[in-house]
């Protein structure tokens, strides 16, 4: 394995690592110390240290090093790509997850938008956007850092049912019974045109942004040039 590789597995190893602890294990310690608030400003920079590492450490890996998976691979990401932009635009609605004033409210009542879908969108949407990236096979760099990506969505998802069902009591243990872990598909019929027009935008903008970042078309950029 090429050497430039390893400041990559630490960064994200060191991302995915941190974002476990301090939501779990530390997370008392955390707040007991800092306080709520203090606790989320040391996460969120503690994070971004560590995202910003990713950043410089991808950078600076061999890129395009894997054979690729061809036209077929393309496809399978495009169409991976588009639910998990509809999931991660739809979740920031009605999700008590968040941890936002009403939370309680919000896990009573009955599933609306994506979460007619899955109760983890956001989860979810890194999880498929990370496994678009892994069927590519492009590049090393790229199965290493989307690999850490998915598995911190779908592991961060469980450990958070498990976070939630102690915070919130019998509010999150009706939020689970109405809802899914894993993604009805089904549940995309009954999101609504919201999530559905803004995952679209950002589907688009994202995939064609591939371009100018990375000299890459990709979605329906591939088969649409402009």
């Amino acid at each position: 394995m090429d050497e430039s590789l390893y400041p990559l597995i630490a960064a994200n190893v060191g991302f995915v690592g941190t974002h476990f602890l301090m939501s779990h294990p530390l997370r008392a310690s955390m707040v007991k110390v800092l306080g709520d608030t203090g606790q989320q400003i040391a996460y969120s920079v503690i994070s971004l240290a560590f995202f910003i590492w990713i950043y410089f450490a991808f950078t600076a890996a061999p890129s395009a090093d894997l054979p690729g998976s061809g036209t077929v691979g393309w496809i399978i990401a495009t169409l991976l790509t588009l639910p998990a932009m509809i999931l991660f635009a739809g979740s920031f609605a009605g999700n008590p997850a968040l941890g936002l004033p009403g939370s309680d409210k919000m896990a009573r009542a009955a599933p609306k938008g994506v979460f007619n879908i899955t109760r983890h969108p956001m989860m979810w949407g890194f999880a498929l956007w990370a496994l678009s990236h892994l069927v590519l096979f492009w590049s090393l760099r790229t199965m290493i850092t989307a690999f850490a990506m998915g598995f911190l969505a779908l592991v961060g998802a469980h450990m958070q049912d498990r976070k939630k069902e102690v915070l919130m009591g019998d509010a999150w243990a009706t939020w689970e019974s109405q809802t899914s872990f894993w993604p009805q598909l089904s549940g995309f019929a009954k999101a609504g045109a919201a999530p559905w027009i803004a995952g679209l935008v950002l589907f688009a903008a994202l995939s064609w942004a591939h371009i100018p970042l990375g000299g890459i078309a990709a979605g329906i950029w591939r088969w649409i040039p402009l």
